[in-house]
């Protein structure tokens, strides 16, 4: 699986700092989405997150299959 914050953040131009105050949770938390380095994945961040970019889930999350 491969998480497509940071296209998102830049097709809308946004930094991690201003998407982390908007999505009410901490820039580390947004940074480890940004550098796709979760570990799991937390379904309120994911709500937040779609809620504010205004996009749908498949959007952030994509599955590749190796």
């Amino acid at each position: 699986m491969e998480l497509c914050l940071r296209e998102r953040m830049e097709e809308r131009g946004l930094t991690r700092n201003h998407l982390a105050r908007l999505v009410n949770t901490r820039y580390e938390v947004i940074d480890k989405w940004y550098k796709n380095e979760v570990e799991k994945i937390d379904a309120d961040i994911l709500a937040r997150l779609c809620f504010v970019l205004d996009c749908k889930v498949e959007e952030l999350l994509v599955y590749r299959q190796n």
